[in-house]
């Protein structure tokens, strides 16, 4: 289990639960660090005065905020310890919500809480079971790595998991990244839905959740380092110029979701019939219009059983 990089407790109410903050995820990818080309010397990064013009060591180094070119504020880690804020040993619950109201785009990394002693198991595990019977999570402040911060708190198995969350002020408002206003048949939609059934899954769990990028970086080093020439990339289709056919590209699609899960790839119906049987009932009188009308609905329908 890696070390505590918090120690504090959660309260909500009068309740208070000592534990401490333990990394809840690890980073597989594999690091470069910067050589000069020339004799694969390593490329280091000096810290520097730039009065003196010396390299000064960490125990040299402190905090300051530029109030403007002229006038430099020094702030001591000591000051902030010291600040009178609630959260500064503390994770303080203010509120619980339902899970499914949070915008994912607010929730940032995740941390285990873990009870810090004898005396903090019983109202850690009360907390846990709440939240679990409850199913809802709680949001929380607290202060971190120089700011306040807001935090979710969830159940995990028998963990409490508490993430980070973005402030309102802090999420870009997406508006003017919407595409214009563009006309879209219900055929496509249904055929979209289609796909989405086809492609639905119970949990990430496969080899499509594999990270390949790190498995071929590692193929990349071992070659090098054995003398040989890294593995190339397999050619790829070039893409089809021209307008993209929707309803085209949703049938080949289902086929393909489908073979990948070992089903039948023919594909014998979609959506786009149901326009046709449109077509037919204006066609034909109007006594009959209603009949051809639900005969057309349920046909566009057959697919989502098959």
């Amino acid at each position: 289990m890696p070390h505590a990089i918090w120690n504090g407790a959660v309260s909500f109410g009068l309740v208070s639960i000592p534990i401490r903050v333990m990394a809840a995820t690890e980073n597989h990818s594999i690091t470069f660090h910067q050589y000069h080309l020339e004799d694969m010397a390593r490329i280091r990064t000096r810290k520097v005065c730039e009065i003196e013009d010396r390299e000064v060591g960490t125990e040299e180094i402190g905090k300051a905020y530029e109030v403007d070119k002229d006038q430099v504020i020094p702030i001591s880690d000591d000051e902030l310890a010291a600040m009178p804020l609630p959260t500064a040993r503390a994770i303080e619950i203010v509120a619980f919500i339902q899970y499914e109201s949070i915008d994912p785009i607010r929730i940032g990394e995740g941390y285990y809480l873990e009870a810090n002693g004898l005396v903090a198991g019983k109202p850690y595990v009360l907390l846990r079971k709440a939240l679990e019977r409850s199913a809802k999570v709680a949001v929380a402040k607290f202060a971190l790595r120089g700011r306040e911060r807001l935090g979710l708190l969830r159940v995990r198995d028998d963990a409490i998991v508490l993430h980070t969350m973005k402030w309102d002020d802090e999420i870009r408002d997406p508006a003017a990244l919407a595409p214009k206003v563009l006309e879209v048949t219900d055929d496509e939609i249904e055929g979209a839905e289609l796909l989405i059934d086809r492609m639905t899954r119970d949990d990430l769990e496969g080899p499509e959740f594999v990270d390949h990028y790190t498995d071929a970086l590692a193929e990349v080093i071992k070659a090098k380092r054995e003398g040989k020439a890294p593995p190339e990339a397999p050619q790829q289709a070039a893409p089809v110029g021209g307008v993209v056919d929707l309803m085209t590209a949703l049938r080949e699609s289902v086929a393909k979701a489908k073979t990948s899960r070992g089903e039948d790839a023919t594909v014998h119906e979609m959506p786009m019939k149901k326009t046709a049987s449109k077509n037919t009932a204006k066609k034909a009188p109007a006594r009959k219009t209603t009949a051809k009308k639900t005969v057309a609905k349920k046909t566009s329908r057959k697919p989502r059983s098959a």
